[in-house]
């Protein structure tokens, strides 16, 4: 064996005869060097500063957001030329390690009141492939309840559409699920859209399944189509816009006074219409692919709804020019504080005593 040992060492038999009797060498742990940090407290405040103002985006859409809001990031916290590099340099994955505290405190549940309506469910198609557009236009329409913690009543709902191929919100305040409202409504919605309104998607709550609804898409050649009854993934892009661009916002409070059908209204077609299309971006699903039992999803770089406007050929031309100028004129920031004003108004007409308690809309 000590030969052997010399042979493929090449030691001395003497060293290797003391190394061979002598105690078993210690395991020293290995010694982890510390990077030093790369990103000051500074930037930290000022990225949080910018989340909160955005209005808590996921990291992917905030990386988005940063070069987006840079204009005015430089008006209003005036950061030196190695800052901004930094905070543009900064990945997603970093991000989310600096936010994790704040995200935690950040958890509420969904819930919802819609009945299955039970007319005309022969005459309306149900929709089983996927969107797969090519064109602005086609939109998924939903009600989201502000009932607070009683259906008793009447009480105000959200009227939400999105477009498939954009991701362009639209939103208002209805009292009730009556037929003339919802349509009154989809007319305002219609209106205000930047292109022609060609299809509407919905779930088959009574609130959309009705003659007077069929008879307005008839009128304005607006195809009609459902989902399949307790199938929300037939609705899926507006069921994610249900909980971004309305029950993130007005959380779980009852509404049901005209006083904030009103005020909600004017938020909603002013302020957060351009806040969350001009200067929020959004992912796009691009493909999916199976690979084993898995199934890999690809999506598109975050871009705001108004990029993408600007991209189809279905922009009305009027409406984009003043859509353009909006984004040069408006102050993301601004937005964003008057919006925080605005709700807090509102978030004092709510009916409290069937509201939820502070605390326990995330429990």
């Amino acid at each position: 064996m000590l030969d052997e040992f010399c042979s493929t060492s090449g030691y001395n038999r003497k060293y290797a005869i003391r190394l061979m009797n002598g105690p078993a060498p210690e395991k020293r742990p290995p010694v982890r060097r510390r990077r030093k940090a790369s990103y000051g407290g500074k930037l930290i405040g000022l990225l949080s500063a910018v989340w909160e103002a955005a209005g808590c985006p996921w990291s992917v859409r905030l990386k988005a957001v940063l070069p987006l809001w840079m204009p005015w990031i430089r008006k209003r916290f005036q950061p030196d030329a190695g800052i901004e590099e930094k905070l543009l340099k900064i990945s997603p994955a970093t991000m989310d390690r600096h936010l994790r505290g704040r995200k935690q405190r950040i958890r509420k549940r969904l819930y919802g009141r819609t009945r299955p309506g039970s007319l005309l469910k022969h005459q309306i198609p149900i929709k089983t492939d996927s969107w797969d557009v090519k064109e602005a236009g086609f939109v998924e329409v939903d009600l989201v309840s502000h009932s607070g913690n009683s259906g008793e009543g009447e009480f105000l709902h959200s009227l939400n559409m999105t477009d498939i191929y954009t991701g362009w919100v639209e939103t208002r305040a209805v009292r009730g699920k009556g037929q003339t409202g919802i349509v009154l409504a989809l007319e305002q919605m219609r209106q205000s859209l930047p292109f022609p309104l060609r299809g509407i998607d919905s779930d088959n709550g009574s609130e959309f399944i009705n003659y007077h609804l069929k008879g307005y898409c008839s009128r304005h050649r607006i195809q009609f189509t459902r989902g399949r009854p307790y199938k929300k993934d037939d609705n899926a892009h507006i069921e994610q816009k249900n909980w971004t661009h309305v029950r993130k916002i007005f959380g779980y409070l009852r509404f049901d006074s005209d006083t904030v059908l009103e005020k909600m209204n004017h938020l909603y077609s002013g302020d957060l219409r351009v806040y969350q299309n001009l200067f929020q971006p959004s992912t796009k699903l691009l493909r999916k692919t199976r690979v084993g039992s898995r199934l890999r999803r690809v999506y598109e770089s975050p871009r705001t709804p108004l990029e993408r406007v600007r991209d189809c050929s279905q922009a009305n031309p009027k409406k984009l020019a003043q859509l353009n100028q909006a984004f040069l004129k408006q102050d993301p920031f601004e937005l964003s504080r008057s919006i925080d004003q605005k709700l807090e108004t509102l978030f004092r007409l709510a009916n409290a005593r069937w509201s939820p308690r502070p605390g326990t809309a995330g429990e």
